[in-house]
């Protein structure tokens, strides 16, 4: 028994969890259910299983497949057929191997349908493919750019080709497959069951001619909500958004009073996203300069306007998206929703965050009135100020000048702004000459 990674106990521990939930709410429909039927013989016939291979081959999808392959019974299955569309391996190469040993070892006929139009099967899921018994394309489908072998020696050449093959590096298309023998033509599932070993058709005659119909029943198969959730967290581009929402929320919660919603989501996106990087091949380092973007747009919130820190944090998120995945890239649908979002809602609502740290009773503002702290730029008589160590929008009273660097005392609040005078003397009204 392998042992469990931490990725598959938690998305384990929260499957139990869903699943003792369905329980308590469905469970007394169930028992009647059944309690009505008992005693019936009920003998299913043989079917052609329909698995959806969808997305990066990651942890998830993997033991989907592996679980499908493993429970194989001749007696229920007639054959498999894997619907395939899938561009790359997220997974160890040993995952990969286990797959394509229960591939071959199965005890029916394993066929793969490439469609419908404009699916994909390259990469090391393209090396799978090759192991089918049967292997089906659809128009407008791609197959190929097998990549580095990652099967290793012992399943053969894949389509018993040469190892110098171009489709190495590139996919071929419907008609080339065709042509080369890598696949039949398969324009829709139905022709690709038709060719499935142990599906039986009947042709039967309508107004329109002459029409096939399945006789062996179709059963398909896909993951569960569960796991199609995590499926689906464990996509690039998934994975980005809810870290950027999630460190984009919690930015604004440090300056809301008390946990709220904001908090709550932003923790929840979080943690997601922590998921699916852990899943796909990020680079830590990237990750960190996401992080560090958000920590410059941060400190710019305390002054409640953008600054040097924002442009810091605007070229490290930049950096950051650019680099983030090894080996993958981002649409630029979303790197342009994920850096234009995260800047206009960290950098356009920053008034909005700070105002919020005086827009319930329970903060209270009377405290920062009489703190000292230094003129950051000339108060003329607007600028920024410095107090404990958070940088504000002040106004001097009464129009009196502060030179950078000056002592100032803070007299009061208006709204988002300091009021403040100097320290040293009592401050003069220098609009009149």
């Amino acid at each position: 028994m392998r042992p469990l990674s931490p990725l598959s106990l938690l998305r384990r521990v929260l499957a139990g969890l869903l699943t003792m939930t369905a329980v308590i709410v469905l469970g007394a429909p169930t028992v009647v259910a059944h309690s009505e039927h008992e005693g019936e013989v009920h003998t299913p016939p043989a079917v052609v299983d329909v698995v959806e291979v969808q997305g990066f081959l990651d942890p998830v999808l993997v033991d989907m497949l592996a679980d499908v392959l493993e429970s194989l019974d001749p007696a229920e299955t007639v054959a498999v057929v894997f619907q395939v569309d899938s561009t790359t391996s997220v997974v160890d190469d040993a995952e990969l191997v286990r797959l394509a040993e229960l591939i071959v070892a199965a005890p029916v006929p394993v066929s793969f349908w490439v469609g419908p139009s404009g699916a994909e099967a390259t990469g090391p899921m393209a090396r799978l493919v090759a192991l089918g018994d049967d292997i089906g394309i659809a128009p407008g489908a791609h197959l190929g750019a097998l990549g580095d072998s990652v099967l290793g020696g012992g399943f053969g050449l894949p389509f018993g080709l040469p190892v110098d093959t171009d489709l190495v590096d590139r996919a071929v298309g419907y008609e080339e497959a065709i042509e080369r023998g890598l696949a039949r033509s398969a324009p829709v599932l139905l022709e690709q069951l038709v060719g499935v070993p142990g599906f039986e058709v009947r042709t039967v005659d309508g107004d329109d001619g002459p029409s096939v119909q399945p006789v062996t029943p179709t059963r398909f198969r896909q993951l569960d909500v569960v796991a199609q959730f995590f499926h689906t967290v464990a996509s690039p581009a998934v994975a980005y958004l809810l870290l950027l929402i999630g460190m984009g929320l919690l930015v604004f919660e440090l300056y809301t009073a008390g946990v709220g919603i904001a908090g709550v989501i932003g923790a929840g996106c979080f943690l997601l996203s922590t998921y699916g990087l852990g899943v796909l091949p990020a680079r830590g380092w990237a990750v960190g300069i996401l992080v560090f973007a958000f920590v410059g747009f941060a400190i710019d919130v305390q002054a409640g306007v953008p600054r040097l820190w924002s442009i810091i944090g605007t070229i490290a998120l930049v950096a950051g998206s650019v680099f983030l995945f090894e080996g993958q890239s981002f649409s630029w649908i979303t790197l342009t929703v994920g850096l234009l979002g995260t800047v206009a809602g960290v950098v356009g609502g920053m008034p909005t965050m700070v105002r919020t740290r005086f827009s319930t009773p329970t903060i209270g503002r009377e405290w920062i009135i009489g703190e000292e702290g230094t003129a950051e730029d000339e108060l003329s008589p607007n600028g920024t100020v410095r107090v404990r160590d958070a940088v504000w929008r002040a106004t001097t009273n009464r129009a009196t000048p502060v030179e950078p660097g000056g002592d100032i005392r803070v007299t009061g609040v208006d709204g988002l702004w300091l009021e403040v005078e100097p320290v040293d003397g009592a401050a003069r009204d220098y609009r009149r000459r």
